[in-house]
């Protein structure tokens, strides 16, 4: 009945080692990505809420179709 859901390991090894290192790089990027953003937040010190605050005025314009 279930014959053709019982192929737990037909992934090859290659294919697995693909999506690790697609994982690895993802991971690299997120580092590098908080890296800078922790640096653009050490540069803009106190003005970090009203950049936060920019951004939701921005995507709620767009969404609304006024921008």
């Amino acid at each position: 009945m279930f014959d053709g859901l019982d192929h737990r390991a037909d992934i090859e090894a290659e294919s697995l080692l693909l999506i690790v290192l697609g994982l690895v790089v993802v991971w690299i990027a997120l580092e590098v990505v908080s890296e800078l953003l922790g640096l653009l937040g050490w540069l803009l010190g106190p003005f970090k809420p009203v950049l936060g605050l920019a951004i939701v005025v921005i995507i709620v314009l767009w969404l609304t179709d006024r921008l």
